[in-house]
């Protein structure tokens, strides 16, 4: 039996949100809807940002608190709603999910480490896809920067995948001339990564903390580990299987 090829696909806020204020359950079908048609030679492995984006769309907290504590807070009250919509919609489909929530801390211990990978396997062996998310409850490193990235290329790295995808709003990594002359050009391949922090115009999306410079930062860490990186557009219909047929401009990078 073929062995699959396993992926990790983190999927940021502004991704998951359509870049409105709401949740795309529409998105979220594209994203189930692809994994079922290439679950006989692909599993994966799911970074999803947005618990802060749901609980925002019924939920106003008062506080005097510093802000990042608020955000916290609304995150731990989304993050059951969030994992709700995923398991619903990716049931339709035919797909099982669990949900795992993890912090950079987990990846300094090597128990925790051998106790990720291990849940993990076991989950991936029998057909589940793990959603996986910073535990915002204990941790802030994502959601003050990052959202999500580096957790994503941690994550990428421990479990020795064979490709990690970073959905974003944009085709990729645009070069720095075309996007100051107002019209992007993506890079396509990349080859010497150097070069490539040198063209990064980092502009921050609109729900997530990070921007192209945390996702170039994700991809030097898969990169060190033998890992390749896809950045592609999550806005668009079918950017997993259009990507692996060629039919969209995405960054690619060795």
């Amino acid at each position: 039996m073929q062995k699959k090829k396993r992926i990790l696909l983190k999927i940021g806020s502004n991704t998951l949100t359509k870049e409105t204020d709401n949740i795309s359950r529409g998105k979220i079908e594209d994203i189930a809807s692809q994994i079922a048609k290439l679950q006989d030679t692909c599993e994966f492995i799911i970074v999803s940002s947005g618990a802060i984006a749901v609980a925002k769309q019924f939920v106003k907290l008062e506080s005097k608190q510093e802000e990042v504590f608020v955000k916290q807070a609304l995150a731990s009250i989304g993050q059951p709603h969030l994992i709700r919509i995923y398991q619903e919609i990716f049931r339709e489909y035919g797909l099982l999910s669990s949900q795992c929530l993890l912090s950079y801390s987990d990846f300094e211990k090597q128990q925790s480490k051998t106790n990720i990978v291990n849940t993990i396997n076991v989950l991936v062996n029998n057909n589940y896809i793990p959603i996986i998310n910073e535990n915002d409850t204990v941790a802030t490193d994502e959601i003050q920067f990052g959202d999500n990235d580096k957790l994503a290329a941690l994550t990428a790295t421990l479990l020795h995948v064979d490709l990690l995808i970073i959905a974003t709003n944009t085709n990729g990594i645009y070069t720095k001339e075309s996007f100051k002359n107002n019209s992007p050009e993506t890079i396509l391949v990349v080859e010497d990564f150097d070069h490539l922090k040198d063209e990064v115009v980092n502009s921050k999306s609109s729900h997530g903390s990070g921007g192209m410079a945390s996702k170039i930062e994700a991809a030097e860490l898969a990169k060190n580990a033998n890992i390749e990186t896809w950045i592609v557009n999550g806005l668009e219909d079918d950017f997993i299987t259009n990507a692996f047929d060629n039919k969209v401009a995405f960054t690619k990078i060795k």
